[in-house]
């Protein structure tokens, strides 16, 4: 193995940054340099300069900006995906209901179409969940304040693998020859836990995250970084592994419950597939609501914050001035400025605003 020696401890899951390059870690892009958010922006025309500010009273305006942005998209995201559950639960259960009281075939064919029309709308909002819920909700529309997380596995590093070869040091890293190393011993004492632990701490600067779920090794990383990990990620000894993404509970695409399934509505597989999906759906409200609640909450918060906090006069003064000079240009310039700065604000934001001075 080409790990230095000095990565080596006689310390079970022991965290210790490499000084060697593993001769076979596969080249691959650096995750420093990725910048997902600027995707869809293009590069064809430069981002207009930034009105003039104090760093300290911007980061803080910042970082509350984002709070509140990530919040209350998530708000209005899980509203609409709660709307088309509830939706989705009483069209199934009607279909349940219709199925049992031997309803004529007109009445079944209306049925399997309005069912057809809910699942369509909800896939389609899923599937646009990491642009319209503000970076805030995962895949399985659960919402903690923090970035929404990708959860993975690496095809043939599992926990029995690990122990049945320790004592042994792995390096992980994410960009390739050049990128960061860190390793981790391996210990034959250590139980699944620990070694999970272990991982977890090795990683952590990388950006990734290891834990246990149902026994098996999974990790995370933020949804913004994880094409470069995806792409990039490599394991010693093997290079760059392949990974295989958690898939989400919620998968209303893969039901076979309107026009594709059986068009006897009484058959006992047909019934049996909308009773499946009904517990689904009914499982996946109750996470939307939990999900609602910790937004509100955090949006909440986040409001308070924006109460308490303080802007200096002085910078106050200078942002005023700022702003009246570039409205009184017509210059390309000053108007992509102000239009930038005022997209997306409309007079209710601006009341909302101004009532909470």
């Amino acid at each position: 193995m080409a790990i230095d020696t000095a990565l080596r401890s006689s310390t079970g899951g022991t965290l210790v940054a490499g000084t060697s390059t593993p001769a076979r870690l596969a080249p691959a892009r650096s995750l420093d340099v990725v910048d997902l958010d600027k995707d869809a922006a293009g590069t064809a025309v430069a981002a207009p300069a930034p009105l003039r500010s104090n760093g300290s009273a911007a980061a803080i305006g910042s970082a509350l900006q984002n709070s509140v942005a990530r919040a209350q998209q998530a708000v209005d995201y899980l509203e609409q995906v709660a709307g088309q559950l509830e939706n989705l639960k009483g069209e199934i259960s009607a279909r349940l209901s219709g199925a049992g009281n031997g309803q004529r075939s007109q009445q079944r064919s209306v049925q399997r179409q309005q069912l057809d029309g809910a699942v369509r709308q909800l896939t389609n909002t899923l599937a646009a969940r990491k642009s319209s819920a503000g970076g805030g909700v995962d895949a399985n529309l659960n919402f903690d304040g923090q970035p929404a997380q990708q959860r993975f596995r690496i095809r043939g590093l599992d926990i029995d693998t690990l122990q049945q070869n320790a004592p042994q040091t792995v390096a992980f890293s994410v960009g390739g020859i050049g990128g960061p190393q860190l390793a981790v011993t391996i210990g034959t004492d250590q139980s699944s836990e620990e070694t999970a632990r272990a991982i977890d701490r090795a990683i952590a600067p990388l950006g990734v995250r290891a834990g246990l779920s149902n026994g098996g090794l999974v990790f995370s990383t933020p949804e913004t970084n994880w094409p470069a990990v995806r792409d990039s990620i490599a394991v010693s000894g093997r290079g760059r592994v392949a990974t295989e993404e958690i898939a989400p509970s919620l998968a209303p695409q893969q039901w076979t419950i309107g026009s594709n399934s059986s068009t006897n509505g009484g058959n006992a597989g047909n019934a049996d597939a909308l009773r499946q999906s009904l517990r689904e759906v009914v499982q996946a409200l109750e996470r939307v609501r939990r999900s609602q609640d910790a937004a509100s909450s955090a949006l909440s918060a986040a409001s308070s914050q924006v109460v308490t906090a303080t802007t200096p006069p002085p910078e106050v003064d200078l942002a005023a001035d700022d702003f009246a000079s570039a409205a009184a240009n017509t210059n390309y310039d000053s108007l992509l400025a102000l239009s930038s700065a005022l997209v997306g604000v409309s007079r209710e934001r601006v009341l909302a605003l101004l009532g909470l001075r």
